[in-house]
């Protein structure tokens, strides 16, 4: 498969990867596939035709209830948090140039932890006050982050390495956090800490929905500015790219999806980290391939959400214990694969 320029009746000429395109639209349709089989799993099972009659308003009133009420946001909640999680580490991973500049490599979700454990630990505070906590701990600590990396620019392994004492840091605050805690909020937190979409309702759905309608066209139109930086910095500004100022809005951007990805699911461990190398794998392309990573995370945690709920029963599993476990063999084997390639 090769690329395409594609000229529209307006005389805009637009390179169209064909091998990409196939990839963007078989992920799409995994990621659709496995939804609507999430949604007919469960105590009640349901046949993937009752699940697409009932999603088109045919089923009857029991069936309705268990899909629109109870399962479908569920479902939502872990598209959009995928997708946002596999954006997220693309962005990172092409903004430091490094396969190890994820989310949860620099501390984020560490962050967001942090601000959910000060809510619930020192305030007690709802299901709600705990989610704007997270949001707000995860945007202090990419801000941390940026701030700590700069130095004339902000160039990849000092990101890294910033990112990775940041994330040491709030780790140890973490665990602090929980030893002043009594055994209810503890077990909460850690309930929290797991990474789950179990109890995810259309109180989720809605922001989630609305970021990713915001940030995914704003990502998506600085594409080729981000391209071009891939090329270094002084290339860039040859070309005519803003190379700070692109940084800087795609940074906060990722930040902002891996927060919000976070307060609603939990510290979903991996997920930002594996979803841009399998993208990039499959396209082949050496590009930040932005959208192939957003359809493969939400593929990745959808489906992953079905193969812990088959193989421990509905609820028994969260989802953030397989993805861990999945993720951390991934790094490993990435870890080996990069020191033989002698860039680590």
């Amino acid at each position: 498969m090769t690329n395409r320029a594609i000229r529209t009746p307006g005389g805009l000429s637009v390179r169209l990867d064909v091998r990409a395109f196939v990839v963007v639209a078989l992920l799409l349709l995994a990621a659709l596939a496995a939804s609507v089989v999430l949604i007919g799993t469960g105590d009640f099972p349901i046949s993937t035709g009752d699940v697409l009659k009932t999603l088109l308003g045919n089923g009857n009133a029991g069936q309705e209830f268990i899909v629109n009420d109870l399962r479908l946001p569920r479902v939502l909640v872990g598209l959009l948090v995928g997708a946002s999680l596999g954006l997220g580490g693309a962005l990172f991973q092409a903004i430091s140039r490094n396969p190890l500049g994820s989310p949860d490599v620099l501390g984020l979700g560490q962050g967001a932890t942090a601000g959910a454990l000060v809510v619930i630990v020192l305030m007690s505070g709802s299901a709600a006050q705990v989610t704007v906590g997270a949001l707000v701990g995860g945007l202090v600590t990419g801000m941390a982050i940026y701030l700590l990396a700069w130095k004339r620019g902000v160039h990849g392994y000092r990101l890294v390495l910033v990112g990775i004492g940041v994330s040491a840091i709030v780790t140890a605050i973490n665990g602090y956090l929980l030893t002043k805690s009594d055994l209810v909020d503890a077990a909460r937190a850690l309930v929290w800490m797991t990474g789950s979409l179990n109890g995810r309702d259309w109180d989720q759905v809605w922001p989630l929905l609305g970021l990713c309608a915001v940030l995914v066209p704003l990502v998506l139109a600085n594409a080729r500015g981000l391209r071009m930086m891939e090329m270094g910095d002084d290339v860039s500004n040859a070309l005519g790219v803003r190379v700070e100022r692109v940084r800087l809005l795609l940074m906060v951007a990722a930040v902002l999806l891996t927060a919000t990805a976070t307060a609603a699911a939990g510290p979903v461990s991996f997920v930002a980290l594996t979803a841009p190398q399998l993208a990039r794998r499959l396209t082949r392309s050496p590009g930040p391939n932005l959208l192939p990573s957003l359809c493969m995370g939400a593929a990745l945690l959808v489906t992953a959400d079905w193969a812990s709920q088959r193989a421990f029963g509905a609820d028994q599993l969260p989802v953030g214990v397989l993805t861990g476990v999945l993720g951390g063999v991934y790094l490993l084997w990435l870890l080996v694969t990069e020191r033989k390639a002698g860039r680590i």
